[in-house]
């Protein structure tokens, strides 16, 4: 019986795995929210750390690993399937809780990082893969949205809770005993719940018309470093912009709450607006991926990208929570427009035999971001203060737009060969 025989695409047809790996993904991204809020108070308040850039080396190290294991994942994933490398992501996640808990020294809440980083690169970018698997083509967009809503809708939740939780018990352990009933329900899932997708991959391959050379998408891992990185006009400029727009987002999620703190603002509301940011992100997806594949990739990247940087800016200028609800709520939209578009503009282009690969790489540069960030933002909030940090970040993510709308090809046609 070959795949044709056992095997369909299609969002209606595999609809209870989909919704399935969506509840993992929400998991997933609680599993990272349960340190938006706590963390960077914790830098100062506990481990008493005065510079910027050694108390945002927990998201260096975070960033670092994770863009490297998000590289591994899609080569993992292709060569062994989707669901042992899911399984293995969350196993990497069992002593995170532990170690944030129970560190004595920053060096253990770096160390945690570096593992959550592995763990995340695993389980998220496969969760990624398996459901552009499902899908099929047509409604690629809209499946992106619904994956990265899931995940941040996970960490708004999570940021707001243990907000709470820290106000009403402190900041240990309460707001890490949530991340660790998060990954025991993940791992029970994954292991006896969530079924291998990769069938469905070979299925698409079958049909696809390869946008680049080589034999039914037989590329050499170089060749698809390359392609994505440089090469070709759409996935480059996709992965440049992947880059900068999580590069503002280790700048909100290591320095904001900090800016926040300074100018009075209860946990209570720092937990508020480290909740709306992501919030915002998540619900907006549910919109901004269909409206992608109805309207093409290429100007809501653009369009997002230069909201960010507005938002940014009215960061730097706004010394009041109002201001700074408005501002989060503009950033989170802006995020919105890109982050599921720029997943699905990669899938576009890449061949099916090697799209885990492709959204392995893009995913390393974009998940490098988090590194950059936080070297940037840390050395310029040393030197001039937190406000310029965030104004000059601010100025990269619209040079980044304006990249975009230069470079960048529609995708559209690939989405319509396919």
């Amino acid at each position: 019986m070959g795949i044709r025989d056992v095997t369909t695409l299609g969002l209606r047809q595999n609809l209870a795995q989909f919704m399935l790996l969506v509840a993992v993904n929400a998991l997933v991204g609680g599993t990272l929210g349960q340190e938006r809020t706590v963390l960077p108070l914790l830098a100062g308040q506990v481990f008493h750390l005065d510079l910027y850039t050694s108390a945002l080396t927990y998201i260096l190290a975070f960033g670092v690993a994770k863009a490297g294991t998000n590289y591994f994942a899609g080569t993992l994933s292709d060569r062994y399937g989707r669901k042992p490398v899911l399984v293995a992501g969350w196993l990497v996640a069992l002593p995170v809780p532990l170690m944030l808990i129970f560190g004595t020294s920053w060096a253990w809440i770096v160390a945690a990082n570096v593992i959550l980083g592995v763990s995340q690169g695993l389980t998220w970018s496969t969760a990624v893969v398996m459901k552009m698997d499902l899908v099929g083509p047509s409604r690629r967009g809209f499946a992106m949205g619904l994956n990265e809503a899931a995940g941040y809708l996970g960490v708004a939740a999570t940021a707001l809770a243990t907000g709470y939780i820290a106000a009403a018990y402190g900041l240990r352990p309460g707001p890490f005993l949530l991340g660790a009933a998060y990954i025991a329900l993940g791992l029970g899932l994954s292991v006896f719940a969530v079924k291998e997708t990769r069938d469905h991959a070979r299925l698409e391959a079958a049909n696809h018309v390869s946008a680049h050379a080589g034999a039914h998408g037989r590329l050499s891992n170089r060749e698809i470093f390359t392609l994505t990185s440089f090469r070709d006009r759409s996935l480059s400029s996709v992965s440049q912009a992947g880059l900068v727009n999580n590069l503002n987002d280790g700048l909100a999620w290591g320095l904001f709450p900090v800016l926040f703190a300074a100018a009075g603002l209860t946990i209570e509301k720092i937990g508020i607006l480290a909740a709306v940011y992501p919030a915002v992100w998540g619900a907006g997806q549910l919109v901004t991926g269909a409206l992608s594949d109805k309207y093409g990739r290429k100007w809501l990247i653009v369009g997002g990208m230069l909201l960010q940087a507005v938002a940014l800016a009215m960061i730097a200028v706004g010394r009041d929570f109002g201001i700074w609800l408005a501002a989060v709520v503009l950033l989170g939209a802006g995020t919105a427009m890109v982050y599921p578009t720029l997943l699905a503009a990669v899938s576009d282009v890449a061949h099916p035999e090697w799209r885990a690969r492709s959204v392995g790489i893009y995913r390393l540069w974009r998940d490098g971001g988090f590194a950059v960030g936080a070297l940037l933002a840390g050395v310029l909030a040393d030197t001039y203060g937190i406000p310029a940090a965030v104004a000059v970040v601010g100025a990269v993510t619209g040079a980044s737009g304006v990249v975009v709308a230069v470079r960048m090809r529609s995708t559209d046609h690939h989405r319509q060969t396919a």
